[in-house]
């Protein structure tokens, strides 16, 4: 006698739908798999990229910080100015790493430029990393002739006080191709004016020029 179980035609086989079902969560957990690993790799991929960024801009950033640490140390030691006597006897330092020219009193003024390496000629538009210059007018009327600048907005006018000495600190753009901070101050009956030209220098300017800048009123 047959005991195999027989099915009528249009009837369904439970056993094929089985496979079936088991067929197509095969297929499913398969695809599963693949889009898991290449999500893995993709992010994996990623990960390494931004790692090796910030590694690359982590020894770029060491580089910067010891590129200025070596550029400092071969600043020191810092030189010294003495101007003339009769003009107040004007002093402070400057990285050994710069030039200084003299331009000996020409009429009512004294001119004194620094550069790194060496100083640019006095005419060739170049603006200085420091010009100090003395000069036989008032204070009062040098300080007005910065006014129309200051009302524009191209220059800034604050009080400054540097060992003591009470003057006026006057920062932005002085012309088209001049931006820097300078310090103007009476000395005796003339003006000393403190002028960086470019704010590239101006970190020297502040922490070495200024911080040591003494005169004799």
């Amino acid at each position: 006698m047959n005991t195999q179980p027989s099915y009528e035609r249009g009837e369904v086989n439970p056993l094929m739908i089985v496979s079936i079902v088991l067929g197509v969560l095969v297929l499913g957990l398969g695809a599963f798999g693949i889009w898991s690993y290449l999500n893995y790799s993709d992010q994996k991929n990623n990960v390494d990229q931004k790692v090796d960024q910030a590694v690359a801009a982590a020894k770029l950033k060491q580089s910067d910080e010891d590129e200025v640490k070596f550029a400092d140390r071969e600043k020191q030691p810092n030189k010294q100015f003495v101007g003339p006597d009769d003009l107040g006897r004007v002093e402070f330092s400057y990285p050994k790493t710069w030039s200084g020219y003299i331009d000996k009193m020409q009429g009512n003024v004294y001119e004194a430029y620094f550069m790194p390496g060496i100083v640019p000629p006095l005419n060739s538009g170049t603006p200085y990393a420091l010009r100090v210059t003395i000069e036989s007018k008032t204070y009062e009327s040098i300080l007005d002739s910065y006014q129309e600048k200051v009302k524009k907005g191209e220059l800034r006018s604050t009080p400054v006080t540097i060992q003591g000495e009470n003057g006026n600190r006057l920062e932005g753009k002085f012309s088209k191709d001049v931006d820097g901070v300078m310090v103007l101050f009476k000395v005796r009956d003339k003006t000393l004016k403190v002028f960086t030209e470019s704010r590239t220098f101006q970190p020297d300017f502040e922490n070495i020029i200024l911080k040591s800048l003494i005169f004799n009123r």
